[in-house]
C-alpha cells in the first residue's frame, strides 16, 4: 500500500457511514515526503520519511544483512513505511516477530488541529506516558498526518527451509501447526493452504501445512530433520530449499493465490488460532464458491468472496463472514472490493458500544474537526 492509501480519499461528497471509503473534498497527497533521513545499522534503527517506498528500504537493509521482520506485504506490488505503518499489516512471521506496532520507535506527525507533535524515540525503550506510536500504528490516517519514522529493523536470516506436510483437512491442519507452535521447532512462520490453492512456482500437491524454519544453517537442518520425523505419519513431506522457501513465503506474504482475480472482494479474517478451521467452515458452508486459506497458524484467513463483487452480494456476504466471526471473537476487514462496493459495505468489524465511545474520544483528542479521514474506521461513531 503507498502512502496516498494510507490517507485513502474517494473524491467529494458526503460521509457514507463508518468503516466505509472516505468521501471528502480535498486529498492530501503525502508521496513526495520520501527518502532515508538516518540509519544505524550497528544500532538497528532506521528513520525515514513516510512515502519512502519499502523496496528502497528492503534493499537498504538487504546490503547489511538486515530486514524488516515483520515482512509488511505488498498487496499492490509495492508499499511505503507509511502505508505500512498506518494499515498495521503483518506478514507471515508476526507470530515469532511481533506485529508492526512492535517495530514502532517512534514518529513526528501533524495532527487534525495542524500541530506538529512527536512521540517515542530512537531506542527500543523510550516510552514514558502514553505509548503513541502503538496508538497512531493502524489508524489509518484517522488520527494524524505521519512525517517521520523510526524502526526497529533485526539481522536477517542466514538460512530459510520450509517444511510442507501435504494432504491434511483444515482441521488437521490447525492441530498440527498448534503443536509444532508449541514445541520446541521454533518455526518462524506456519500456514495451511487447501488443496484448490497452490503458490504458483510451487511444488506442492494437493493440501499443504507448510513450516519456516529460519536461523543458521546447522540449527535450521536439525530442528527441520527433528520435526521432518515427528511429522512423518501426518501426511506427505516436502522439502523446499533456500530459493524456494523464499519465494512460497513471499507469496503468502503479499497473498499471492487472490492477486489475479481482482474482481472479487478479499476479506482479511482474524481470530483465535485454534478457532482458525471453525470459522473457516462455518464461513464456507454459508458463503459456497468462496476461497481461503490460513496463516499465523490458524488465526488469519485470507478469504476470497465468490462471485463477482456487487453490493447486493457482498452485503449479503458481509453478514455471514461477521456473524461466524463475531461468534469467535475475531474480527474481518475488507481489504479489495470496487469503489461502489466499499461505499456500502462496512470495511471494518462494528465495534461494541463501549470500544467506539472510547475510540470517538481518542479521535476527539487528535483530530476534534474532523478532517482527517472522515468515516474511515470508527471516526464517527
Amino acid at each position: 500500500m503507498n502512502a496516498g492509501e494510507a490517507l485513502d480519499v474517494v473524491g467529494a461528497g458526503t460521509r457514507r457511514g463508518v468503516g466505509r471509503p472516505v468521501d471528502a473534498p480535498h486529498v492530501l497527497d503525502v508521496s513526495a515526503l520520501r527518502g532515508v533521513v538516518d540509519y544505524e545499522p550497528e544500532e538497528l534503527i532506521l528513520t525515514a520519511l513516510p512515502g519512502t517506498s519499502l523496496a528502497e528500504i528492503e534493499s537498504l537493509l538487504d546490503a547489511r544483512k538486515q530486514c524488516l521482520a515483520f515482512e509488511p506485504p505488498h498487496l499492490t506490488g509495492s508499499g511505503t513505511l507509511g502505508g505500512a505503518v498506518s494499515t498495521g499489516l503483518s506478514g507471515p512471521r508476526r507470530l515469532k516477530a511481533g506485529a508492526v506496532r512492535d517495530h514502532v520507535l517512534g514518529f513526528s506527525a501533524a495532527s487534525g488541529r495542524g500541530e506538529l507533535f512527536k512521540a517515542g524515540g530512537k531506542v527500543v525503550k523510550n516510552v514514558t506516558g502514553y505509548d503513541l506510536p502503538k496508538l497512531i500504528t493502524g489508524s489509518y490516517g484517522t488520527l494524524a498526518v505521519l512525517t517521520e519514522l523510526t524502526i526497529k529493523v533485526l539481522p536477517a536470516q542466514e538460512d530459510t527451509r520450509t517444511l510442507i506436510v501435504g494432504g491434511q483437512t483444515a482441521g488437521d491442519a490447525v492441530r498440527t501447526m498448534a503443536n509444532v507452535l508449541q514445541s520446541t521447532a521454533d518455526v518462524s512462520a506456519a500456514c495451511y493452504l487447501p488443496r484448490d490453492i497452490s503458490v504458483p512456482g510451487t511444488a506442492t500437491h494437493g493440501a499443504a501445512t507448510a513450516f519456516r524454519f529460519e536461523g543458521v544453517t546447522p540449527s535450521v537442518e536439525f530442528r527441520l530433520s527433528r520435526l521432518r520425523h515427528q511429522l512423518a505419519s501426518a501426511g506427505s513431506i516436502a522439502i523446499l530449499d533456500l530459493e524456494g522457501s523464499l519465494h512460497f513465503w513471499r507469496a503468502i506474504r503479499d497473498v499471492v493465490p487472490f492477486a489475479e482475480d481482482s474482481a472479487r472482494c478479499l476479506w482479511r479474517i482474524s481470530v483465535p488460532p485454534a478457532r482458525g478451521a471453525e470459522v473457516l467452515a462455518k464461513i464456507q458452508t454459508s458463503l459456497p464458491g468462496s476461497r481461503a486459506f490460513l496463516d499465523w497458524g490458524g488465526g488469519l484467513i485470507w478469504l476470497q468472496s465468490p462471485g463477482e463483487a456487487d453490493v447486493a452480494g457482498t452485503l449479503a456476504c458481509e453478514q455471514k463472514i461477521r456473524s461466524a466471526v463475531a461468534q469467535s471473537g475475531g474480527h474481518a476487514t475488507l481489504v479489495r472490493a470496487p469503489a461502489d462496493v466499499r461505499r456500502n459495505v462496512s470495511v471494518f468489524q462494528p465495534q461494541a458500544t463501549a470500544l467506539a465511545a472510547l475510540s470517538k474520544r481518542v479521535k476527539l483528542q487528535f483530530d476534534p474537526k474532523r478532517v482527517l479521514n472522515p468515516g474511515r474506521m470508527y471516526a464517527d461513531v
